[in-house]
């Protein structure tokens, strides 16, 4: 036995007149669990349907509207028609589309107008973008349209090709909106600064790095920068970019603390490597701002020439042992901030390494560590503070949770496993979308640029 059902839908013109359409009719069972409530095809077919007809009443409400001069309300003369099509969430429509003659008493305006040119500039629906954008931030973009096509009355037509022109357009489009670059953010004086509200708490910014395939000739990997800002009561923000092709990064950053509503008296701590590129980017950016050494790239060095030391043992037990001795005294002095005896005990193995015996392969290797290790103290000496009084105190004194951020923007959608190249342009688009939808803001910047899907979101949100 058998059911028929049969789906139609009512729409109410703005004149007041219905009209009732039927979308899809099925004959269902109900003997076993697969029978049970519409299949994804027939779900599709009803999606698709009710949207034709929700769009081409829309629309034509919408020319309607505008086939009035907006001045003397003379009707105007048509041209003609032609179709568009529509490309939304629930599949391609295919809509009437009229062009109409300007009226005379608009000099100087085109000659003929079309009134959906104005309403759907596009030809792409602002929720389908984000969709889109959404996911192929996620995932790459062959995966995006299987799984959009999987689960939508998708066209079958879309590609990974036009995700990634999408996904382009909208990050562009973030990136235009961007203000110009900056030497400095510090606007106000100390006086005025002493007059604002007493700040939430303070903000955690760590900065790193990573590498990503190059698709240019002649280079295997370029670097990008991706940070995480956390402040005391507030969501955490990523931050992406590619250095090399940015020209806006300290503005990018004031944009991201402005967001969380950072204020100027507000102290804000970064935490980087010690590279150039990474301590520029946020020097003059917050006038209660400290600049820390990141004790993981502290410890990864010294681990390394640990490791190096394990070899030795096997060749001269003796020095192997004195030179781990040192190696832990110099993570002593370093991780209580005590620079002067850290600077000795550095100077000691550059030194002891000297006289180490050469039948050790990894020798070489061993002092030009321990040499590069004592240019990184010695020029980042400023930024070492004392860190186990910072931990004492429940502060942070490693980027790991940054670690972790180069993961999560990078390793885990550019990542090496996988085949595709990237050009610098590309992925700097890339990790502004994918920045957003990993904090959550991606879907708050469509609702800024269409206000209408804001509240959809909380018809949503109430359902």
């Amino acid at each position: 036995p058998k059911m028929d059902i049969e789906i139609s839908v009512t729409i109410t013109a703005p004149d007041g007149t219905a009209h009732t359409d039927k979308i899809g009719a099925f004959s269902k069972g109900f003997d076993s669990a697969g029978d049970i409530g519409l299949s994804i095809e027939e779900g599709k077919v009803v999606l698709l349907g009710i949207q034709q007809k929700v769009v081409a009443a829309q629309c034509e409400a919408f020319c309607i509207k505008r086939a009035r001069c907006t001045c003397c309300d003379r009707k105007l003369r048509g041209k003609g028609w032609r179709q568009i099509r529509y490309r939304t969430v629930f599949g391609d429509i295919a809509i009437e589309s009229p062009r109409l003659y300007s009226c005379q008493c608009h000099n100087g305006s085109a000659k003929t107008f079309s009134p959906l040119n104005q309403l759907l500039p596009d030809h792409v629906a602002p929720e389908l973008l984000w969709l889109e954008t959404k996911w192929a931030s996620l995932v790459s973009f062959g995966v995006t349209s299987d799984l959009l096509k999987d689960v939508l009355p998708i066209d079958v037509k879309l590609n990974p090709d036009t995700i990634r022109r999408h996904l382009g357009r909208v990050a562009t489009r973030m990136e235009a909106e961007l203000a110009d670059e900056r030497y400095s953010f510090i606007e106000t004086s100390a006086h005025q600064r002493a007059e604002l509200p007493n700040p939430e708490g303070q903000i955690t910014v760590g900065i790193d790095g990573g590498y990503v395939r190059s698709r240019d000739p002649g280079q295997s990997y370029f670097e990008v920068t991706v940070g995480k800002s956390i402040p005391t009561d507030r969501p955490s923000r990523y931050l992406g970019l590619v250095q090399s092709h940015d020209d806006k990064p300290k503005r990018r950053l004031h944009e991201v603390l402005k967001d969380q509503g950072w204020q100027e008296n507000q102290p804000v701590t970064f935490m980087t490597d010690g590279g150039d590129t990474v301590i520029n980017m946020a020097r003059y950016m917050a006038p209660t701002s400290e600049h820390i050494l990141d004790w993981f790239h502290i410890t990864m060095r010294i681990t390394v020439m640990q490791q190096y030391v394990k070899g030795l043992a096997h060749h001269n037990e003796e020095d192997a042992e004195k030179l781990a001795r040192l190696l832990r005294q110099i993570k002593g002095f370093l991780w209580n901030g005590n620079l002067h005896d850290g600077h000795a005990a550095i100077e000691d193995l550059v030194i002891d390494l000297e006289d180490v015996e050469r039948d050790y392969a990894s020798i070489k290797a061993l002092r030009k560590a321990a040499l590069e290790f004592a240019t990184y103290i010695t020029n980042n000496a400023l930024m070492i503070p004392n860190y186990a009084e910072r931990r004492r105190y429940g502060e942070r004194v490693s980027t790991g949770f940054v670690e972790s951020t180069v993961n999560t923007v990078v390793g885990k959608r550019f990542g090496k496993r996988q085949q595709m190249r990237w050009s610098k342009r590309g992925a700097h688009l890339m990790l502004q979308t994918r920045a957003r939808v990993l904090d959550g803001t991606l879907r708050t910047k469509f609702e800024q640029w269409h206000p209408a899907l804001k509240s959809s979101s909380e018809i949503g949100m109430a359902a």
